[in-house]
């Protein structure tokens, strides 16, 4: 196996991309900000699967992030990650300086409506528009066939879709299976802030979930019934402040009155100062 390749200039990745697309090599790309964990590497594990490159971006992007939101304390190792990568065999591994991703009097964003707007993009503005237009720019730099996204970050998931529906990329979105604890805590970078006790009561969000599942599985449709189940579990963790716990149709997350057909189940929890999102589908 060759060495992984680092970059960390636009230009320079287009280079290697060029050479690969001259030779029909069909590439994969998984975008992420960094710190990476099993839930990113069963990503990076699929693209090696499914192509012939594998292109990891490796990027805390600023434009996703509020004013008051943890952008400065975001955890960050790019010397692991470039392990983890290179373990699972990645091609290439992008990791850009925010200058060299926009241009100090940069005016061009990518904003998409309507599934932007509910979930996280209520408490979050300007949140999605940071996330599409970087990852547009990340499909343009990699040219990808493919491109990997986790389902923990559902509504994320759906932008993007609906971004290449409406902009017409020829890629195919991937959405890959949340990964967890042992304990069923959703695999994420924010974990890393939770103390002993906080990491204890964060396993009430996949708990919480599972009871609304198993109330939909048995039968139940009435979406305010299935919440309060929701709601109720959580209630039973004095550190847990749910932000919303909402049923929203998959295909436009439109909020919904009774289960038909395919939908999330969606709900962001504060655990202390650390905000965690879980979720699952039915589809």
């Amino acid at each position: 196996m060759s060495k992984m390749i680092r970059t960390y200039t636009v230009d320079e990745t287009r280079k290697y991309i060029k050479e690969w697309k001259i030779n029909g090599d069909t590439i994969g790309l998984v975008p992420t900000m960094g710190y990476l964990h099993e839930g990113h590497a069963s990503l990076v594990k699929r693209a090696r699967e499914e192509n012939d490159r594998v292109v990891v971006s490796d990027f805390v992007n600023p434009t996703q992030f509020g004013p008051n939101e943890d952008l400065d304390s975001y955890p960050r190792d790019f010397e692991a990650d470039c392990n983890i990568c290179e373990e699972i065999g990645a091609d290439l591994i992008f990791h850009p300086e925010p200058s060299e991703m926009y241009y100090d009097d940069a005016t061009t964003y990518v904003n998409v409506r309507g599934v932007s707007e509910g979930l996280c993009g209520k408490s979050r503005p300007g949140h999605f528009r940071g996330v599409c237009t970087v990852v547009s720019k990340l499909f343009l730099i990699a040219a990808p066939d493919r491109a990997y996204f986790g389902r923990k970050d559902a509504q994320q998931l759906a932008v993007i879709k609906r971004m290449v529906r409406d902009l017409n990329f020829d890629i195919e979105i991937v959405g890959c299976p949340i990964i967890r604890e042992n304990d069923g805590l959703a695999k994420s970078s924010r974990n890393s802030y939770l103390d002993d006790d906080q990491r204890k009561a964060a396993v009430i969000l996949s708990r919480a979930l599972d009871e609304g599942r198993s109330m939909i599985e048995t039968g139940e449709k009435d979406v305010r019934k299935v919440t309060s189940g929701i709601l109720e579990v959580l209630g039973t963790e004095p550190l847990a402040e749910p932000e919303y716990v909402e049923i929203v149709r998959w295909d436009d997350l439109k909020k919904i009155d009774k289960i038909d057909g395919p939908v999330l189940a969606a709900i962001a929890v504060r655990i202390g100062r650390t905000r965690l999102i879980d979720n699952f589908l039915i589809e």
